[in-house]
């Protein structure tokens, strides 16, 4: 922070003025964007990325998958972003891990075979947003009743519910 203002590094000036953090130096050409702001680095990957960059940056130390949601940027596009967390305890650091999918495509593989923990999180993604797990064990609702319809968390679903 300078000046009280608050610091915001695109994706050169990230790695730029960062070559030498773990989780740049893991993920290396995997990175399509960076954000460094208020402390909090933010990589994005390519969805078919995003196993072999968790695995990268698991091997870099993020030893501890803390959670990750769903964000519905109706109506822009690409629609939907996936955020995961991973934490190094190591290194004391917080990684986001940032993967935007296009509506008419909202599908990317289960992350449950490198981080069991995982399976739950992308069931409540799957049940409130409509994006699905490609290889996810057991991808059904876990919220929502079964026979609801729709996905409540989606900026288009309707406040009082399809009637």
């Amino acid at each position: 922070m300078a000046d009280g203002k608050p610091t915001l590094l695109g994706k050169a000036a990230v790695i730029e003025s960062l070559p030498e953090h773990p989780a740049v130096k893991a993920l290396g050409d995997l990175i399509t964007d960076a954000k460094f702001d208020r402390g909090e680095l933010t990589l994005t990957v390519a969805k078919d990325s995003i196993i072999e960059a968790l695995k990268a940056v698991k091997a870099a130390g993020y030893n501890a998958f803390q959670d990750m949601t769903a964000v519905d940027w109706y109506p822009s596009t690409p629609r939907f972003q996936l955020s995961y967390h991973i934490q190094s305890h190591s290194l004391k650091e917080l990684l986001r891990l940032r993967v935007v999918l296009d509506e008419e495509d909202a599908v990317i593989e289960s992350i449950t075979h490198v981080w069991e923990g995982a399976n739950y999180y992308e069931r409540e993604v799957f049940d409130l947003f409509g994006i699905r797990f490609e290889g996810h064990p057991n991808l059904r609702r876990i919220l929502m009743p079964d026979e609801w319809t729709g996905h409540p968390l989606r900026k288009d679903y309707p406040v009082e519910g399809y009637r």
